[in-house]
């Protein structure tokens, strides 16, 4: 598993990337519980932003290496919420629980367009037309292995008006040895009425979102890093700069200039000086791989020495080679 951190923004490029990219009007706010959303609002044709929706679902689940996500909600949460709070009637319930135990891809919604019950109500087949509109497109997009159709999903029957998904995580065997704590880390759906529910004159916006659980996320996240024994890393840094002796605060900036300069991420404790062991022991504490060393014999010999944090082991570099032989050590890491 690659070395996810709390701050780490490769782990967010994915998500980010996606919730910045699309120049359509989007609306894409953080609410009190930490998810992020991204929105598409506007009059489209049916089932495209729908289906863009879920592309970018599958790409920000992807991006994080969470690992393999799928959309499922229990039978016994639906029953109880069309029953104690739609009012439905227990019989009536239990003939929709028929159709809930089902789930699959294309060849489930022509099934069910085959079904006399359902063939019977023009709501119905709308919604299965629309359904299998959406597949169209996510096969397209090339993520229609990803979805599954899945009538138990029950999500928000007073706020959602179409289609709604949820992503959640699977647990492979090994994860569940390890008691790995997975479930649901976004959703989403189609939500045409809110806006006019706030418009003074009623005016309709189809909008469609999704929600990503990025609290979720990190929780899963440092509980799986935890169980395999790796450090959770709050810093990007590449490279720290130190030195064993004291008043060499000026040419420990030059050489940070240099590294920044040269587009690697660096940085040095904020002091004069500092002791050399409190400096390697702050690197081990914030996992930065790498720590170039400068004194005066290192000075008088024009020379570098490269420290690799985890091994430990030290290497003399000439000064004119720093650069070039860092990056090659992070383009191999």
């Amino acid at each position: 598993m690659p070395p996810f951190g709390f701050l780490h923004m490769r782990v967010w490029a994915s998500l980010f990337g996606q919730l910045l990219r699309s120049p359509r009007a989007v609306c894409i706010r953080e609410v009190h519980f930490h998810s992020q959303d991204f929105d598409i609002a506007g009059q489209f044709d049916p089932m495209i932003p729908d289906a863009e929706c879920l592309k970018i679902m599958c790409e920000i689940l992807s991006g994080l290496q969470l690992g393999d996500f799928i959309i499922k909600i229990s039978w016994k949460d639906v029953r109880h919420e069309m029953v104690a709070k739609k009012g439905l009637a227990p019989e009536v319930a239990d003939r929709i629980g028929d159709y809930v135990q089902c789930h699959g891809g294309v060849s489930l919604i022509e099934q069910m367009f085959q079904d006399p019950r359902l063939s019977q109500n023009k709501q119905a087949l709308d919604g299965l037309g629309d359904l299998k509109l959406l597949f169209e497109y996510l096969t397209l997009f090339g993520i229609a292995e990803k979805i599954s159709f899945d009538l138990s999903l029950a999500r928000g029957l007073d706020y959602y008006t179409g289609v709604i998904y949820e992503a959640v995580l699977l647990q492979t065997p090994a994860q569940a040895q390890e008691s790995f704590n997975v479930g649901s880390v976004a959703a989403g759906g189609r939500y045409d009425k809110l806006v006019g529910m706030f418009d003074p004159k009623g005016h309709k916006v189809p909008c469609v979102g999704l929600s990503i659980g990025v609290e979720r996320i990190f929780s899963i996240v440092e509980q799986r890093m935890k169980t395999f024994g790796q450090k959770i890393r709050t810093t990007e840094t590449q490279v720290f700069v130190a030195t064993p002796q004291k008043n060499f605060l000026h040419e420990r900036l030059k050489l940070i200039a240099e590294l920044w300069d040269a587009g690697i991420k660096a940085e040095l404790l904020y002091k004069n000086n500092p002791k050399l062991l409190t400096q390697l022991h702050y690197c081990e504490d914030m996992g930065i791989p790498l720590v170039v060393i400068i004194g005066e014999q290192e000075m008088k010999e024009g020379i570098i020495k490269l420290r690799s944090v985890a091994s430990r082991e030290e290497v003399a570099i000439k000064r004119e080679n720093l650069v070039a032989e860092i990056q090659k050590r992070l383009s191999e890491s």
